[in-house]
């Protein structure tokens, strides 16, 4: 695969491969519950998270976005300080009375997050809707996951559809732990792989 490290004008094609392959997923479309308003709301979160990423250059893409990783290199805050204002802020103006919700299961994924030890983490991993069953997103975290190996580094990533738990761990996650989202929803798997070789 060609795959490149996105800089920031793939931001837009990145965050609509994002929108397009979690429209449906069990935690992201739960958590943004209104499907006419879904895709804007996501829209927004991840052009921020993808946006404060990208700094890190462990933002990978396909050419033409068919398929997207999002990493953060070890000890790399998620969001920085006025990523996260700014994400509050656009999801409160966007979601009103939910946005509350939406932090909350954002707390939810750091405190279940590993502190131990260093390790790159997956916080997403994607293929456009229009390219889903082509291997494509897996032949891109399979590169990935060559480099961190190559520098002897361990993974982390959530797993919001159980679906995919078979897909990661052929590529060496193993299961480390679940936990439940507030407000009855659905629960996330946590995976954890060791370096490779």
């Amino acid at each position: 695969m060609n795959a490149h490290v996105a800089k920031p004008a793939d931001t837009s094609g990145i965050t609509d491969t994002l929108v397009e392959a979690f429209f449906l997923d069990p935690v992201w479309g739960w958590a943004f519950s209104d499907p006419i308003r879904r895709k804007a709301q996501q829209g927004a979160w991840f052009r921020i998270l993808v946006g404060s990423a990208v700094e890190y250059q462990w933002v990978w893409t396909a050419p033409a976005h068919e398929a997207v990783s999002v990493w953060l290199p070890p000890g790399c805050p998620e969001l920085s300080e006025a990523d996260e204002e700014r994400l509050e802020h656009t999801m409160g103006e966007m979601m009103g009375e939910r946005a509350e919700l939406l932090g909350e299961v954002f707390r939810c994924f750091e405190a279940s997050h590993p502190r131990d030890r260093d390790h790159f983490y997956l916080s997403l991993l994607a293929t456009h809707t229009d390219h889903r069953g082509s291997g494509i997103g897996m032949e891109l975290l399979a590169a990935n996951l060559a480099d961190i190996d190559a520098v002897h580094m361990p993974a982390y990533l959530e797993s919001t559809n159980p679906k995919n738990l078979s897909r990661y761990e052929s590529v060496g996650f193993e299961v480390c732990g679940t936990f439940d989202l507030p407000d009855d929803g659905p629960s996330v798997t946590t995976m954890w792989r060791e370096p490779s070789g």
